[in-house]
């Protein structure tokens, strides 16, 4: 289920004015996993960014460890200097905070409605994506159903790059309270810088899918 703050680390940031499904999952070579989550996962964005999966990765280790009650920082050291410099302001236990990696992309989804676009970020630790619009309602839904925050931001300058951190303090709050607006701030070297995401139009169904987690969360009650 959604935690009440989450920290996710931008892996990639792709510029084209449209990403496909094709993009974000190849076809082709990567049928015959099909049913194997895992090794699919492995041909993420491979033709666009082939980094991502190993940046992805890096950043899940954390999480995973965060989930066994183990060290976070022996798992993932530089999430240490981005908490310490979030509780600056805030007071925030990284034990009860969700550590994820995100996209960048200005319109993502064009094509096909793959599923696996959504479920191969999920499975590498994604936990948002974030894009100027995104080009299918499938896609979109699809990230949903996998428990993945679809926020957008409005075209121009962005106020993160690539590998930096944000921090979203009370977005489960924001979620079940139906905000348009989300405050978030980039971690970024002695400060955090803040700025705004909208997370679009939502139905009550696709608020609760996101709260608990996932689709199947929200069949399972």
């Amino acid at each position: 289920a959604l935690t009440d703050d989450i920290l996710i680390k931008v892996v990639s940031e792709i510029h084209d004015p449209v990403t496909t499904t094709d993009e974000l999952i190849p076809s082709g070579e990567t049928s015959s996993f099909r049913s194997n989550p895992l090794g699919l996962a492995e041909f993420t964005l491979s033709r666009k960014d082939p980094e991502y999966v190993g940046k992805a990765k890096a950043v899940q280790l954390g999480e995973k460890a965060r989930v066994a009650g183990e060290d976070i920082f022996a798992a993932l050291p530089e999430a240490k200097e981005v908490f310490d410099k979030i509780n600056e302001k805030f007071d925030v236990d990284p034990a009860k905070t969700q550590i994820g990696s995100m996209v960048y992309a200005v319109k993502p989804g064009d094509g096909s409605a793959r599923e696996q676009a959504a479920s191969c970020q999920k499975v590498l630790g994604g936990w948002a994506n974030i894009a100027n619009e995104y080009a299918t309602k499938r896609y979109r839904s699809n990230l949903i159903n996998w428990g993945m925050l679809p926020f957008v931001i409005p075209e121009g300058a962005l106020p993160f790059q690539n590998l930096d951190y944000l921090f979203l303090p009370d977005i489960r709050k924001a979620v079940e309270e139906k905000q348009s607006e989300i405050t978030a701030y980039v971690v970024k070297g002695s400060e955090l810088k803040e700025f705004k995401l909208g997370l679009g139009a939502m139905t009550d169904d696709e608020r609760e899918i996101i709260l608990k987690g996932c689709l199947i969360n929200y069949y399972r009650g």
